[in-house]
C-alpha cells in the first residue's frame, strides 16, 4: 500500500495520450490515418515529386490522395512517422498486416474447422472474387462458400439446404435491382417461412460480377452500356477490343480482370457492403460449428 498515494510527476507523465510517434515503413497496402485531414486509405506508392517523398494513400472507396512521407500519421490510432520501405516489397516491422479485406491479418492460426453455415453466390467468378479479397477471412471463421449456378431455382436450393439454428444461409444475388428476375426469385426464397429467420439473401446492382471490379483497374474510364438482349459480357469485350469468339477467351478475360484485384480498394462498395454483411450474418454470436474439414 502507498499511503501518499501515485507521484502524478512520476513515470513518463510528458507521454502523450497516443503515445509517442514512432517510424513505420510505409509498405504498399499499409492502411494509415492522415491526422490533419482525418483521410484513411491504403498505401499504393511512395515516389519522388518536387524535392521531397509523397506517400500515396487510395481510400474506401478509391479515392487517391498524396501525402508528404514523415510524420503526421496513425496506425490503429497510434502516431507514426512514415519512413522510405527498406526494399520494395517489404513488410512493415511496426503496424499490423492486413488481409485484402482491410482487416487485421492473424498469423500463426490454423484455418478453423467449417462451421454449418454457409455462403452461397451465383458462380464461379463470384465465388473466385470473394475468394481473392475475403478468403483469409472466412478461412479464419470456417465459413465455406458454395456456388449456386444460377439462382433460377432459389427456392429450391433453400429448401435443400435447409437453414436452421447454427446453420444459417447467406446468398449474394447478382443485378438484384427493382423489377428484375431476380427480385422476383428472392422475395419467392424468401418467403419460404421454415427458414426465413435463419436465411439472407442480398444482391448488388451489376449484371454481372465482372462490373463490379472498379474500371480504372483495368485502365478504362467506365464499363459499356449493354442493352438487355445482348450477352453482357460479349459486349463488353467487343466494345473494349477484348478477345471474346471462345468460352477461353472469356476465361482468360476474366483471368486479366481478377489479376487488377489485390484489395477491397479495388472493388466497388455495392459488392463490399452486401458481402460483409452475409459474412457478419453467417458469423453471429451463437452459431453452433458443424462437420467439415479445415
Amino acid at each position: 500500500m502507498d499511503r501518499y498515494g501515485k507521484d502524478v510527476l512520476g513515470g513518463d507523465w510528458r507521454r502523450p495520450p497516443r503515445g509517442r510517434t514512432v517510424d513505420v515503413s510505409a509498405v504498399t497496402g499499409l492502411v494509415v490515418e492522415e491526422v490533419e485531414t482525418g483521410f484513411c486509405g491504403a498505401i499504393v506508392r511512395v515516389e519522388r515529386a518536387g524535392g521531397q517523398y509523397v506517400v500515396h494513400l487510395e481510400g474506401r472507396r478509391g479515392v487517391l490522395r498524396g501525402f508528404p512521407l514523415g510524420p503526421g500519421f496513425l496506425v490503429d490510432g497510434a502516431p507514426v512517422r512514415l519512413t522510405l520501405p527498406a526494399r520494395p516489397g517489404a513488410r512493415a516491422a511496426t503496424g499490423p498486416a492486413r488481409t485484402a479485406s482491410g482487416s487485421r491479418a492473424v498469423s500463426g492460426q490454423r484455418a478453423r474447422v467449417a462451421i454449418g453455415s454457409r455462403i452461397f453466390v451465383e458462380g464461379r467468378h463470384d465465388a473466385e472474387l470473394v475468394e481473392k479479397i475475403w478468403g483469409a477471412d472466412l478461412r479464419l471463421e470456417g465459413v465455406v462458400v458454395e456456388m449456386l449456378d444460377g439462382v433460377e431455382d432459389l427456392a429450391a436450393a433453400v429448401r435443400d439446404f435447409a437453414p436452421g439454428p447454427g446453420r444459417r444461409m447467406g446468398v449474394l444475388v447478382d443485378h438484384l435491382v427493382p423489377g428484375s428476375k431476380e427480385t422476383r426469385l428472392v422475395e419467392e426464397a424468401r418467403a419460404l417461412r421454415p427458414y426465413a429467420a435463419h436465411l439472407l439473401i442480398v444482391g448488388h446492382p451489376y449484371v454481372d460480377v465482372w462490373q463490379s471490379v472498379r474500371p480504372e483497374r483495368l485502365g478504362i474510364a467506365a464499363w459499356p452500356k449493354i442493352p438487355h438482349a445482348e450477352s453482357w459480357k460479349h459486349g463488353v469485350c467487343a466494345r473494349l477490343g477484348w478477345p471474346h469468339e471462345s468460352v477461353t477467351d472469356l476465361a482468360h478475360t476474366w483471368r486479366r480482370i481478377l489479376g487488377s484485384v489485390s484489395t477491397y480498394t479495388h472493388v466497388e462498395p455495392a459488392l463490399l457492403g452486401r458481402v460483409e454483411e452475409l459474412i457478419d450474418f453467417v458469423t453471429a454470436p451463437g452459431q453452433d460449428p458443424g462437420q467439415g474439414t479445415p
